[in-house]
């Protein structure tokens, strides 16, 4: 169940890719919303890309990645793969419920809607959830239709107007970053090169739909990625810790 130097030295060479780019970002200064038309072709395929780790399509994606990997590890190891999945993924959302609260951060769009004197921040945030989303659907629609302002595609306007909650940290990263850690130590342990990539890419492209279409701040996504994939990586020590007392039961299966 223990790595090879060469697939640790892979899968932290991941890591680091996914922890560069967004670092890159807050060091320079660079915010990239709003740099993109959010109702170009370009929008709506990064819309789809974030819907992957957005509820109810999330759990899709768990599972169809559990599918693949029931393919390509062996069987001994799929049990240990579930169960880590698990931990980490009740980890990541415990962890981003009490986040958010703490550090209150607005989100970019709510940060433009304030500067267009559309949406009052630290009134939209006190007010409870349910709330917030009669209040943001008023500010986008004022916001579409004055001139000069960005467009939005009707999906894109409907994801501003469910999440209404604060930026930081980014749950979506965290998803991505800590399943695509997981699942990638157990496919490395079984030879696969191929997938760990297009997971690593999955991630990256996650944190940067969550930037480009107003949702999270650089230091957002920097921090989940760091942060998930810490919890990736526990996840992995936990079970690695307990393997010999699940080897009973993974034979009698």
């Amino acid at each position: 169940m223990t790595l090879s130097r060469s697939h640790k030295t892979y899968l932290l060479l991941g890591w680091m890719l996914l922890i560069i780019v967004p670092a890159i970002l807050l060091l320079s200064g660079t915010e990239l919303f709003p740099l993109i038309t959010l109702n170009s072709s370009h929008a709506e395929a990064l819309y789809w890309l974030t819907s992957s780790g957005t509820a109810p399509f999330g759990v899709l994606t768990v599972l169809v990645l559990l599918g693949f990997c029931y393919r390509k590890i062996p069987k001994a190891h799929f049990l240990p793969l579930l169960i880590t999945v698990s931990i980490s993924m009740v980890s990541t959302l415990t962890l981003n419920q009490f986040l958010k609260p703490y550090f209150s951060e607005p989100r970019p769009n709510a940060q433009l809607l304030h500067q267009q004197q559309l949406l009052n921040i630290d009134e939209f945030y006190q007010l409870p959830t349910d709330q917030r989303k009669p209040v943001i659907d008023s500010a986008i629609s004022k916001f579409i239709s004055a001139p000069n302002n960005l467009q939005l595609s009707n999906r894109i306007a409907n994801h501003w107007l469910h999440e209404v909650g604060f930026a930081f940290p980014s749950g979506h990263t965290l998803f991505a970053v800590t399943l695509s850690m997981v699942m990638s130590y157990f496919l490395l342990l079984s030879g696969q090169y191929l997938f760990p990539s297009l997971l690593c890419v999955w991630s990256l492209g996650m944190g940067f739909s969550r930037m480009l279409l107003g949702m999270h701040w650089s230091q957002d996504v920097l921090a989940s990625t760091v942060i998930g994939g810490l919890i990736g990586l526990i996840s992995i020590w936990c079970m690695i810790s307990c393997y010999s007392l699940l080897i009973p039961a993974v034979q009698r299966s």
